[in-house]
């Protein structure tokens, strides 16, 4: 006869709240479900066990008399509004923990081989000018106008820079799942990226899920979180009028390094046709919708009228993003595994592992594969022989 343990109702319903779970999500991967937590019928060990792998739970938590406090573990500046976002889903929380075991492995790696302090991380206050702290920004990454016009579109943008902030020493890494979970997507509402501040082994990550124009903001803006030396868990919203005062900060520096007000200024023509709009995003290589805020910032929109065209031109761009993916499915997996790595981590794991000094066991769980032949092939895609 099959052994059926007892678990607290509360348990069992933060579990479901945690995966993210709607109503007929709940019916479908745990049908018993109202019955456990009536108590008119307890789960085998089997069954709970299934539960766990399937809400992503921690087994042994569900043993506890009340659900944990789980919070985020690192600063949460995300805000809806003027309240602070609710408890995080186990998707966010296992791609922060993801992204910090990384970092510490790479912290070691980068020690052990003399790698200095970056100067770069702290070097900036909210005090410090948002001008000024964009100029450095640009200096660091060679990032002006007339370097701009090699690039061929805003993805190709964000592609360049991501090689650029790896070259000053920041780990990137952008991904719309957790880990290589395939069925764990990531959702943007939630969170659109997070910094990860160290003086050795920085790290960036930015929701892949996001569209494309939305992540080479979302890019520069953890950027700026580093520069201020603090870790931080991001929306990144374009709209924001209130908030914490360190991400109002690294809103006002990024849009700043992706569309200078001074150059705005002489190249706007006046009048915002769309034609207007998609000449400028073009010229800047960002976003339509960048372009709007930053037309914004300079009193050349009200917000109203801000608000409204940002709204319709944001649909705009989902749809876009969404035909683009659907004629995209699939990708392949030796191409976006460098991205979803960063390129400059997943080299170091590699050649750490063929030097003898990482396992190919950690090796595999640090790049998320299990396969030699898969390990083979990502080793010859980022060039690591």
């Amino acid at each position: 006869m099959p052994v059926r343990v007892s678990v607290a109702p509360g348990l069992l319903e933060w579990a479901v709240e945690r995966a993210g779970w709607d109503n007929d999500t709940t019916q479908r991967r745990a049908p018993k479900l109202d019955e456990w937590i009536s108590g008119e019928r307890q789960p085998t060990l089997k069954q709970l066990e299934s539960f766990a792998q399937a809400t992503h739970t921690p087994f042994g938590l569900l043993f506890l008399p009340e659900p944990p406090d789980e919070p985020v573990p690192i600063p949460d500046m995300r805000t809806v509004g003027n309240a602070v976002v609710p408890r995080p889903s186990a998707d966010l929380l296992d791609t922060i923990y993801i992204c910090q075991t990384r970092q510490d492995w790479y912290r070691d790696y980068a020690r052990d081989r003399g790698a200095p302090h970056l100067e770069l991380v702290g070097s900036a206050t909210t005090s410090t000018s948002p001008v000024d702290a964009a100029r450095e920004v640009r200096a660091a990454l060679d990032f002006d106008l007339t370097k701009r016009a090699v690039f061929t579109s805003s993805d190709d943008a964000l592609r360049r820079l991501i090689d650029r902030i790896e070259a000053i020493g920041v780990l990137v890494m952008v991904n719309g799942i957790v880990g290589g979970d395939t069925h764990r997507a990531l959702d943007p509402e939630e969170f659109r990226g997070f910094a990860l501040s160290d003086p050795v082994a920085p790290l960036i990550f930015v929701n892949g899920a996001d569209t494309k124009a939305a992540q080479i903001f979302t890019l520069i803006h953890e950027l700026a979180h580093i520069w201020l030396g603090g870790s931080a868990l991001s929306d990144a919203a374009m709209v924001a009028r209130d908030g914490v005062a360190e991400e109002l900060w690294c809103n006002q520096v990024a849009a700043e390094v992706l569309v200078p007000f001074a150059a705005l200024r002489g190249d706007y023509q006046g009048e915002l046709t769309p034609q207007e709009l998609t000449r400028l995003a073009r010229r800047y290589r960002v976003s339509t919708l960048v372009i709007l805020k930053r037309l914004f910032d300079a009193h050349f929109l009200g917000w109203d009228d801000y608000w409204e065209r940002y709204e319709v031109e944001r649909e705009a761009v989902i749809a876009l993003a969404k035909r683009r993916r659907g004629e995209n499915s699939g990708g392949n997996y030796y191409n976006t595994q460098p991205l979803r790595l960063s390129r400059q981590f997943a080299r170091a794991v590699v050649a750490s592992t063929n030097q003898g000094d990482t396992s190919f066991r950690d090796a595999f769980q640090l790049l998320g594969t299990k396969k030699h032949e898969t390990f083979a092939r990502l080793a010859d895609e980022i060039g690591v022989a």
